[in-house]
């Protein structure tokens, strides 16, 4: 004889529990003209914040020895200077959260501040970056 029995309930509110498989959002954010994102990354203990420019009045010279993008892309370790990337990718990403003008973003031991002359973001060594349409200076 076949009894009922209250368990078989609880099957579909435990998979309703059960974590979905999802993608987490990219940690970072981008500026409000949506011309400049951040990205940060945690790569074996090793901060890392990479922050990309789409558009720019004027791009550098692209190295001898760089047969990818160049200019427009910048990386920094939490410690030590940053430096202008050559790449064959991108952190843009519309996904990413807007940095509102006057707002400042921290993360890993990175500093980033919007304004409307552009994003600025600095490590614990004060070294950095700061990247507008008109310029791009590392520090």
């Amino acid at each position: 004889m076949f009894r009922w029995r209250p368990i078989l309930f609880a099957l579909p509110l435990f998979m309703l529990a059960a974590p979905a498989h999802t993608q987490s959002a990219p940690a970072g954010f981008q500026s409000p003209s949506k011309n400049i994102a951040c990205q940060y990354f945690d790569y074996d203990k090793q901060n890392i914040l990479r922050c990309d420019i789409a558009a720019m009045e004027t791009k550098p010279r692209r190295p001898a020895d760089c047969d990818l993008d160049y200019g427009g892309a910048f990386e920094m370790n939490a410690k030590g200077p940053a430096t202008r990337l050559c790449h064959g990718d991108t952190v843009m990403d519309k996904a990413l959260p807007v940095l509102a003008y006057g707002e400042v973003w921290q993360r890993g031991g990175f500093t980033c501040k919007s304004e409307q002359a552009g994003i600025t973001c600095f490590n614990a060594d004060r070294r950095g970056f700061s990247l507008a349409r008109v310029r791009q200076e590392v520090f």
